[in-house]
C-alpha cells in the first residue's frame, strides 16, 4: 500500500511539473511564436495562458509594441560639400512576428544599422539649407528609404523617422550668423528706403497741392506755430520766406545804387533822326582830371599835390571822379 501511495505521489509531482512546463503566459502587447522541435507552427499563440507541449515545443514571445530606437551621431558631408553631424531617432513596430524572428537575427540591431546608412545617403544628396530649414522632407525620406529592406521582408514597419540634432563646424556657424546678420541689415535698409522713397511721394504731393492754393501754406505755416506754442516754450520760432529776403537784399542794392552819384554803363536816349538824316554821335569830352600817376617814384594828385599813401591815391580818384550830373552836362553839351 505504501509503495502504491509513493508511485502515484510521483505521478502526481511529474504531472505537475509538466503542466508547469506546458503552460505558457502571453500578455497583451505580445505574439506567441511555436517551434516544434525547430520546426515553425503555423499558429500564432494569442495573448492569455498557452498550452504547449513540454517535449519537443518551444515558444518565442515577441513584442509588437512601438520601439524607440536611437541612431548614434553620423558624420557625413552634405551635397554642398559642409561637414556635419548629425543624430536621430526611429518609432518602429513589429507586424509580422514569424518574419520578425526567421527572416533577421536580432532586428533592433539590424533597424540600427540601416537607419545608420540611410541616414548618412540622404544627408549625403541634401544641402545644408534642406537640412536645416526642410526638416520634414528629410524626415519623410528617411522614412521611405527605411521602408524598403525592413517592412516586407522582415515584418516591421518604420512609423516616424526624426533627425533630433545637426552639429556645426564652429566656422560656419559664424559664418552663417554673420549672413543672418547681414540679411537683417539689408532688410532695415529695404524698408527704411521704401519709408524715405512713400514720404518724398508724399511730400511732392503736399507742395503740388500748396502751390496751386497758396492758402494752403499759410494754413500748414500756422498750425506749426499752433505746435510750437502748445509746448509752452518760452521762444516762439517763427519761419520767414527766404523770397521775401531776396526782395529786400534787391531793394537795397537798388537804392545803393541811385544814391550813388557815379556813372553806370547807361546809353543816353538820343531822339530819333528824320529819315535819310546821318546825326553823329556825340564826342564825351574827357573830364579834366589828371589821374594819379607816378613820377620818379612819387604819386602826384589832380592839382599838382603830391600824394603819399595809397589811401590818400584812392581818396584822390574819388573825390575827382565826374559825377552823373557832369556827364549829362557834357553830353547835352
Amino acid at each position: 500500500m505504501g509503495v502504491l501511495i509513493t508511485v502515484l505521489a510521483v505521478f502526481a509531482v511529474a504531472g505537475l511539473v509538466l503542466l508547469a512546463l506546458s503552460v505558457r503566459n502571453v500578455q497583451q502587447y505580445e505574439k506567441g511564436v511555436v517551434f516544434r522541435f525547430g520546426r515553425l507552427l503555423p499558429d500564432i499563440r494569442g495573448p492569455g495562458l498557452r498550452v504547449i507541449r513540454p517535449i519537443g515545443d518551444r515558444m518565442r514571445k515577441v513584442s509588437v509594441q512601438t520601439e524607440v530606437l536611437g541612431i548614434p551621431p553620423q558624420g557625413s558631408i552634405t551635397a554642398d560639400n559642409v561637414t556635419l553631424t548629425v543624430d536621430a531617432v526611429v518609432y518602429f513596430k513589429v507586424i509580422d512576428p514569424v518574419k520578425a524572428l526567421v527572416n533577421v537575427r536580432n532586428y533592433p540591431a539590424a533597424v540600427s544599422q540601416i537607419a545608420q546608412t540611410s541616414l548618412r545617403s540622404v544627408i549625403g544628396r541634401a544641402d545644408l539649407d534642406t537640412l536645416l530649414s526642410d526638416r520634414d522632407h528629410i524626415n519623410a525620406e528617411l522614412k521611405k528609404v527605411m521602408d524598403a529592406p525592413t517592412e516586407e521582408p522582415w515584418g516591421l514597419r518604420i512609423e516616424r523617422v526624426e533627425i533630433k540634432d545637426i552639429a556645426l563646424p564652429e566656422s560656419m556657424m559664424r559664418s552663417m550668423s554673420k549672413q543672418a546678420e547681414a540679411e537683417r541689415e539689408r532688410r532695415a535698409r529695404v524698408i527704411a528706403a521704401d519709408g524715405e522713397f512713400q514720404a518724398s511721394q508724399r511730400l511732392s504731393d503736399a507742395a503740388a497741392t500748396m502751390a496751386d492754393t497758396p492758402g494752403a501754406l499759410q494754413l500748414r505755416l500756422l498750425q506749426t506755430v499752433v505746435d510750437v506754442s502748445a509746448e509752452k516754450n518760452s521762444t516762439l520760432v517763427m519761419p520767414f520766406p527766404v523770397e521775401m529776403l531776396r526782395f529786400f537784399e534787391h531793394q537795397s542794392r537798388e537804392s545803393d545804387g541811385a544814391s550813388d552819384g557815379r556813372v553806370t554803363h547807361r546809353s543816353a536816349r538820343r531822339p530819333a533822326a528824320p529819315a535819310g538824316v546821318v546825326i553823329p554821335e556825340p564826342a564825351i569830352p574827357a573830364p579834366a582830371i589828371t589821374p594819379a600817376l607816378s613820377l620818379s617814384g612819387e604819386r602826384v594828385g589832380s592839382g599838382g599835390k603830391r600824394i603819399g599813401s595809397r589811401a590818400e591815391v584812392a581818396r584822390e580818384r574819388r573825390d575827382n571822379w565826374p559825377t552823373r550830373k557832369d556827364a549829362e552836362e557834357s553830353l547835352n553839351g
